[in-house]
């Protein structure tokens, strides 16, 4: 509980086995987080096992929930639906994140509806460590896309996972999002965010390299690929925007 908002922190999960339990008790360790929601998207062999050892907190350990349709996306709505918090941190198991930046987002809740961590702010203490150069400035790019396309308040990251949402803020997103299975969920709920003209700020966060490999960015020429994936998403996007704008004023 946070000045008497409950706080729910939602993680899917799928091959986390080894970095799962510790992330999911630095959440609790805050004594901010009411429940911890996390999604079995078909994960590997001892993830189950890993959850139901976290440390007890004032709403119990960890709650489990299985989501069988396979896909980041599909894994990521259903742990956003499952949770009954008044503001709700989605976040990502890997070791990437750390709990306590948690009561940074719960601060600048505060005056905004939605607020967004950001891997490459120049902060040298908060600065991104886990991502190469390639990465890091790719993100910038698209980022700055979107803030030019969308004329929003300053963007500099569209995948980064640590984020906060209040409940009334994803009441207005949930219609509207598609059914993805990709990593492209991250960047779609930032578009959706800018273009609803909900309320929101971006902060620095801590970010560290993850335990295990990354399917989607383990290497530089799948980063490129990924880079080119995104910005190509968020130019459909805004097109489909325009339309759509255009429409309702013919109305």
């Amino acid at each position: 509980m946070y000045e008497g908002h409950k706080i729910s922190v939602v993680l899917p999960t799928y091959k986390e086995k080894k970095s799962i339990r510790k992330v999911i008790n630095s959440f609790f360790a805050t004594k901010f987080v009411d429940e911890v929601v996390v999604v079995n998207n078909n994960a590997e062999k001892g993830t189950d096992a890993e959850i139901k050892k976290t440390l007890p907190a004032r709403a119990g350990k960890a709650r489990l929930v299985y989501e069988p349709i396979q896909g980041y996306g599909p894994a990521f709505r259903r742990a956003i639906k499952e949770a009954k918090g008044d503001w709700i941190i989605v976040s990502e198991p890997d070791g990437t994140f750390k709990g306590k930046d948690l009561e940074r987002f719960l601060v600048y809740a505060k005056d905004y509806d939605v607020v967004l961590g950001t891997r490459t702010s120049q902060i040298s203490a908060f600065s991104g460590f886990g991502m190469g150069i390639v990465r890091k400035f790719a993100n910038v790019i698209e980022a700055k896309t979107i803030e030019v396309l969308f004329n929003s308040v300053a963007l500099t990251d569209v995948g980064c996972a640590y984020k906060l949402f209040k409940k009334s803020s994803l009441k207005k997103i949930m219609p509207l999002w598609s059914n993805t299975k990709s990593a492209l969920f991250n960047t779609e709920l930032v578009l959706l965010t800018v273009s609803l003209k909900i309320p929101f700020v971006e902060i620095p966060i801590t970010y560290q390299k993850r335990v295990g490999k990354s399917s989607v960015v383990g290497n530089w020429y799948h980063v490129i690929k990924w880079a080119i994936i995104i910005q190509t998403y968020i130019f459909y996007f805004w097109i489909k925007y325009l339309i759509l704008k255009k429409d309702k004023h013919k109305q």
